[in-house]
């Protein structure tokens, strides 16, 4: 093996003479390969002895009775030696585990398999995903994650924080911006490398399985090695992704592959394809984050750490004593239900506010649930999940839902959400600024200029200590300040722009006050929030034509009267805005069904408070397109395609789209779109999603519901927003199955892309209750939304539409 001078050698051990054949062997120590990638080939890492596999009889899971052998040998021919030895090999033992699924109450953590300080297998993780595949229910995936994470609570508290990020397919929190940063071919080297398997051979076992984790599975379970690999841990399976993102530079893609192999060699069983899809960022799993952190409460309850037990009080409102919980398995009422609510409401309650595992997970080892919120604080510089607001249809409704209660009616900007974070350092009093988006991720270096708009704040009041605004970012004239559309604001020009020459400028418009001078202002009513911020930060106009400005929202009170908010709304029809933001100024009470019509119907509490991560009815939204039609927009993500007719025939056109179902952490089919795409739009959206590129798939390999099989499938990976005529049953969607109709879906009647929202993450794509909202409020309305559909998520219409129609459609 040849080696540059001066790089790390792998360790060989003393070649071993077969007596019957004269042959020697030399065994590699893999874990020399730290900085050097060796060729690919049948002859290196972990490749001295492989058998084809059988590609007709590929499983997705190993046979239980079945041990894994794997072999890390090279031949060492002696001379006149002419036939190849028998190699015997050593047996590795996956560990076995008992089921998971069981309720929490009745499953034991049984200390002798699990002692304290015993460090956690990657296979215990591995199991866990391998028995969430084979379930939807909500139920069963909690009971998975909670007796997962107790056994890693009782034995090893160290690995809960690994473990918690692998279960959400993460490294750190969104803010950080750790990205693995792995390419498809890296992957596949690695796995061809490793199983010592032809790219061709490899290929055929992914156009039979389509999926990289079930490749790699398949293709690993044929390696065998002399030398047993310790066993993967959790710990060492995440700080080994670390270094991956770490791996920056010349010379970073050989890094990370040698970091990957290293890590399908120790893997066995079922590690390996969890493994692989973990490296491809696709579990295929159902866990998503509220079920994690709905877990980790309970479990929490029901196993805390050993090292605050005795500090638990007896009649603590969080954890259940041993009474309780041998109680509670011979009692089928589940008497552990208060703790597990009050819990599950502490622990989602301190995460919307600081969404940091890590330093969660140190405060519950150090001090458990008790006092949490102390301990994890609102923190400026850290982002909060935002207060979204919930669709309306019209006016009528927005006083039907709202009563007599005063609001504030705001345009709704084209722009991007900004959670904006400012604070002075001691003791040199510098000013630090964070820009969060919407989906809290740190855009601070994108958005320089309105940094700079932010230090400026503090320059001009000495009293200013700290903030956390809620802004949009929007692109206007400098000239006379018109607004201008989005895309606009993405394209403009940053660099080595003259100042005659700047034709876009940014405003942003800040719309709440969240944090100011070291106090959380988010329990106080709109009201009180948005008077603190008009009388703290007027307007700002700088004298530079190219400086970012500071603006409030434009708005009108209710309390201004029926007249001036319908004018109001033909304002914002007749201007470059997307609609309405319809905001509750005081707390009050709301009927819990606007239409019961009862002598004395039932009300409940609507508070004006800011609410992270919740879809409140104190935020509206009304839209000015399709509010005759659909009350709201569509934010629906391209998941595949069929090749076009006609001139479209080298386009992906239709486009099939899906909502994100959270219960199931997947993406599931709504309809298919073929309206409101350019030919420039087409041409790059081919472009992206080339036909067996790491984007596009013959197979299913993200794991999505179509309903049907388009002819491929797209990597989702953005989001779309789509308006529609209206919601109609489907004979044959998969999406919001059940929620309106037993054996029916909805689809989306007559859809048109509208434009890519960049602010969005797939998570926050529309869901399934969303939709079947939309829908329930069309009926409402009467709206039809029945036998629409033609059984193939399209209308009709659509499709004999004729080309010269679509092309004034999409350039209008």
């Amino acid at each position: 093996m040849h080696k540059d001078s001066g790089s790390k050698q792998p360790h060989l051990q003393h070649p071993q003479k077969s007596a019957r054949h004269g042959l020697a062997y030399e065994v590699i120590d893999v874990d020399a390969f730290d900085d050097t990638v060796v060729e690919a080939g049948p002859s290196n890492v972990g490749t001295a002895t492989t058998r084809q596999p059988d590609y007709d009889s590929v499983k997705r899971t190993p046979s239980p009775s079945k041990s894994e052998r794997i072999t890390k040998t090279r031949p060492v021919r002696d001379e006149g030696a002419v036939l190849r030895p028998k190699i015997e090999s050593v047996p590795l033992e996956t560990p076995k585990y008992g089921p998971l699924i069981v309720s929490p109450s009745v499953f034991e953590v049984d200390s002798r398999v699990w002692p304290p300080n015993k460090t956690i297998p990657y296979s215990l993780l591995a199991h866990a995903l391998s028995t969430l595949t084979t379930t939807r229910s909500r139920i069963t995936i909690l009971n998975i994650l909670t007796n997962t994470l107790r056994v890693i609570l009782q034995a090893h508290p160290p690995s809960l924080l690994p473990a918690l990020y692998l279960l959400s397919n993460t490294l750190a929190p969104a803010y950080d911006s750790v990205e693995l940063g792995l390419g498809y071919s890296v992957i596949l080297k690695a796995i061809q490398h490793v199983s010592g398997l032809s790219s061709g051979a490899l290929k055929r076992l992914y156009t039979k399985t389509g999926d990289p984790g079930d490749v790699a599975f398949e293709a690993k379970s044929n390696v065998r090695t002399l030398v047993p690999h310790p066993p993967l841990l959790i710990t060492g399976v995440y700080e080994s992704l670390v270094q991956i993102s770490k791996a920056k530079g010349p010379g970073a893609a050989k890094q990370k592959q040698s970091l990957v192999e290293k890590l399908l060699v120790a893997a066995k069983g079922e590690e390996v394809r969890f493994l692989v899809r973990t490296l491809f960022q696709n579990l295929r799993v159902g866990a998503v984050r509220t079920s994690i952190l709905t877990a980790l409460a309970r479990a929490m309850v029901m196993t805390p750490p050993a090292s605050i037990r005795d500090s638990i009080a007896a009649d603590s409102p969080y954890y259940a004593s041993d009474d309780l919980v041998a109680a509670v398995k011979h009692n089928p009422l589940n008497r552990l239900s208060e703790k597990f609510t009050n819990a599950e409401r502490l622990l989602k309650q301190v995460y919307v506010q600081h969404p940091n595992y890590g330093h969660i997970a140190k405060a519950l080892a150090e001090g458990g649930l008790e006092g949490l919120p102390d301990r994890v604080p609102f923190t400026v510089g850290i982002p909060l999940l935002p207060t979204l607001g919930s669709p309306t249809r019209s006016l009528d409704e927005i006083y039907d839902r709202l009563e007599d209660l005063p609001f504030a009616a705001e345009f709704k900007y084209d722009g991007q959400r900004a959670q904006i974070h400012g604070w002075k350092n001691a003791p040199d009093g510098s000013v630090a600024v964070k820009i969060f988006s919407r989906h809290l991720e740190d855009m601070t270096e994108k958005a320089r200029i309105s940094t700079s708009l932010t230090s400026y704040l503090f320059f001009s009041d000495s009293n200013l200590e700290s903030l956390i605004m809620d802004t949009e970012i929007v692109a206007i004239d400098p000239g006379n300040g018109d607004l201008r559309t989005f895309q606009e604001l993405s394209n403009r020009a940053r660099k080595d722009v003259q100042v005659n020459e700047i034709k876009v400028v940014v405003c942003v418009f800040a719309f709440d006050l969240l944090y100011l001078n070291g106090q959380v202002i988010l329990q106080e009513p709109f009201r009180a929030r948005r008077s603190l911020l008009r009388s703290k930060f007027p307007p700002v106009i700088p004298e530079w034509r190219g400086a970012a400005r500071l603006d409030h929202v434009k708005s009108v009170d209710s309390e201004a009267g029926r007249d001036a908010v319908e004018e109001f709304w033909q304002e914002a029809v007749e201007s470059r805005v997307e609609g309405l933001m319809v905001k509750l100024l005081d707390s009050g009470q709301v009927l819990t069904d606007p239409s019961d019509k009862k002598d004395r119907p039932r009300r409940k509490p609507l508070p004006a408070t800011y609410e992270p991560d919740k879809r409140t009815a104190a935020w509206l939204k009304l839209k000015k397109d399709y509010v005759t039609g659909l009350g709201d927009s569509l934010d629906l993500v391209p998941i595949g395609g069929w090749h076009g007719n006609g001139r479209k025939h080298q386009w992906w056109s239709p486009i099939l789209l899906g909502l994100y179902n959270p219960a199931l952490g997947k993406l599931v089919a709504v309809c298919k779109c073929m309206s409101g795409f350019s030919d420039v739009f087409y041409k790059a959206l081919t472009e992206k999603y080339a036909d067996g590129s790491e984007n596009c798939s013959r197979q299913n390999l993200w794991d999505v519901e179509t309903g049907g099989t388009p002819q491929v499938y797209f990597k989702p990976q953005e989001v779309w927003e789509i308006r529609g005529a209206d919601v109609t049953v489907s004979p044959v969607s998969v999406a919001a199955l059940g929620l309106v109709s037993d054996s029916r879906g909805l689809s989306l009647r007559f859809p048109r892309f509208m434009k890519v929202r960049e602010d969005k993450s797939i998570e926050q794509a529309s869901t399934p209750d969303f939709l079947a909202g939309m829908y329930r409020s069309q009926q409402g309305k009467g709206g039809k939304g029945e036998g629409v559909d033609d059984g193939d998520l399209l209308d009709a219409s659509m499709e004999s539409e004729p080309e010269e129609s679509e092309i004034d459609l999409s350039d209008s």
